[in-house]
């Protein structure tokens, strides 16, 4: 593999077993995060709709996930056939929804631990601040957050693609080049905040738990549905976004870029466990408006502690 150290264009990409296992990661991830996501996406709506802010914040999450999940056969068709005829444009935006998709997850998933801990922490007080139009704000202003954010990243992505006159490298240009090491910084510490955020929510939700009697399976299975919906945002980042933002604070010019590739393909997992924060989030998830309480994430168990 030939490469430049500046721009990271190179003349062809050497057919390699780890291009194929990319190829195959991401079409593993297509064929379930596309039709869990999409179904996830059509339940929200249809049976929750737009009716209380968690309900709310997890649609936005299902909308991300389905925005990655859609850019994955262009990652497909590019490892499995190392050529890419779609243009600069294609693949500067199929790189920023994935971007896009980080960012949004990891700011998503804690305003979800957020409001599930107000929710069963401060049921009375929160009342005012955990309302449906407060959820669509917020959400409007993430993702008007992001997009001004990845302006910049657009304009640089695309200067340096089409500097590459012979071969576009695409998604091997995203491991290859050497990125902005305050952007890194910046990345980092933005997902470190949000874990320290997931961290205390998970912590208090716990202590206020245990200070609570369980008698009775019903009290015992709501109890576990929030510890499982703290653990589950834990495990995504953990598992799906820390990996990937560490490796670009301690990346150096690998030529080969096998570790950024592999947590590249890693973090794309995320999408796939998203639906099980609808499910154990939200009271009744597959059941119609009328045969389900209208409030969301543990809706008895809230109820017990407001009379506490």
């Amino acid at each position: 593999m030939s490469g430049n150290s500046t721009n990271s264009c190179i003349d062809a990409l050497d057919p390699s077993n780890r291009f194929l296992v990319s190829s195959v990661v991401y079409g593993l991830v297509l064929a379930v995060g596309l039709p869990l996501n999409a179904v996830s996406l059509w339940i929200l709506l249809r049976s929750h709709g737009l009716r209380s802010p968690c309900a709310v914040l997890m649609v936005n999450l299902a909308v991300s996930d389905l925005l990655l999940v859609l850019s994955l056969p262009l990652r497909v068709y590019f490892y499995a056939t190392l050529q890419w005829p779609f243009g600069v444009g294609t693949c500067t935006a199929a790189i920023l929804l994935f971007r896009v998709n980080i960012r949004t997850s990891c700011i998503f998933i804690t305003l979800i631990s957020v409001d599930r801990l107000l929710a069963l922490v401060f049921p009375l007080r929160s009342r005012s601040l955990r309302t449906t139009a407060c959820a669509c704000k917020c959400c409007v202003a993430v993702w008007i957050l992001i997009t001004i954010l990845c302006i910049p990243e657009i304009l640089h992505l695309r200067s340096k693609l089409k500097k590459c006159p012979n071969y576009t490298p695409c998604f091997e240009f995203q491991v290859l080049a050497k990125g902005s090491p305050t952007s890194a910084i910046a990345q980092a510490t933005f997902i470190l905040i949000l874990l320290v955020v997931n961290i205390v929510s998970t912590v208090v939700v716990i202590v206020a738990l245990s200070k609570r009697p369980s008698t009775g399976a019903a009290k015992i299975n709501n109890k576990m549905n929030v510890i499982l919906i703290f653990a589950v945002n834990m495990l995504v980042f953990i598992i799906f976004f820390l990996p990937f933002t560490i490796i670009l604070l301690i990346k150096t010019q690998d030529k080969e870029g096998q570790i950024l590739r592999g947590l590249i393909c890693l973090a794309s997992v995320n999408c796939c466990l998203d639906p099980l924060i609808y499910y154990f989030s939200l009271d009744s998830f597959w059941q119609d408006k009328g045969k389900r309480q209208t409030d969301v994430g543990t809706y008895s168990l809230s109820r017990t502690m407001e009379r506490s």
